[in-house]
């Protein structure tokens, strides 16, 4: 499996994920990142025994993109505590079906995940279940009914960008799950979405340093095929106005 390492030193790795990968383990038994990364790094530095790899957050599997692994329990620590404290800053792009009213704003959801199903719905009303979702979005392009979104999430609620679009009649495109009429497949044959993490930056766990990684769209992203947008009838720049 080709994964493309984007950084690396000794306390943290970061990677480009495919998608259609598990980001760690489930009870499929597929092969997930955590395990590539463990035998990445044993064969890299030629360690025989066990190599610590800390998941400090995940991706969705049919999503592409930036993902941050800390290489030390001590990095796992301070990272985790990064992410929960809303410190590291994340974008995304999406190509999602529909067309936002407004050019660029922001949406505060409640989300309830249901486990059984492993869906998240939004909430009408606040619940004890309830978790607030907060969601800055910007539309770069827009063609053929759909429209390309760059994407800032203030929290990492499971499935949040997924359902808070679909949420607004806005699924991205290849979600099956959440109402996307369209199908799309990761190079490998698996399922994947328009949802690619591009870009991460973090404060590194044991220097005070500011570490900004982008991540290249792979070649099953729509828009790497040429033409791609030239292709959708009546292509265009996005029309609307901006939040007050």
């Amino acid at each position: 499996m080709k994964i493309d390492v984007l950084y690396e030193d000794n306390h943290c790795l970061v990677v480009n994920k495919p998608a259609g990968l598990l980001s760690q383990a489930d009870a499929t038994g597929d092969p997930c990142l955590v395990s590539w990364a463990r035998d990445y790094l044993k064969a890299r530095y030629q360690k025989p025994g066990n190599v610590y790899v800390g998941l400090v957050h995940r991706l969705d599997r049919p999503t592409s993109g930036v993902l941050l692994l800390a290489r030390t329990s001590k990095a796992a620590s301070r990272l985790s505590d990064q992410f929960r404290s809303g410190k590291i800053s994340k974008t995304y792009w999406a190509i999602v079906e529909g067309q936002p009213e407004l050019l660029e704003g922001q949406w505060d959801d409640l989300l309830e995940k249901d486990r059984r199903l492993n869906r998240v719905r939004l909430l009408d009303e606040p619940s004890q279940e309830g978790q607030l979702a907060r969601l800055h979005y910007r539309v770069v392009k827009c063609g053929g009914g759909l429209c390309k979104l760059e994407l800032r999430p203030a929290t990492g609620r499971s499935h949040q960008l997924r359902v808070q679009l679909a949420g607004r009649g806005l699924p991205i495109v290849g979600d099956r799950k959440y109402g996307a009429a369209t199908l799309l497949e990761a190079e490998d044959g698996q399922r994947r979405i328009a949802l690619h993490a591009r870009g991460l930056s973090f404060t590194h766990p044991t220097r005070a340093e500011v570490i900004s990684i982008v991540a290249p769209v792979p070649a099953d992203w729509p828009e790497s095929a040429p033409g791609w947008w030239e292709q959708r009838s009546g292509s265009s720049k996005p029309e609307g106005r901006r939040a007050p």
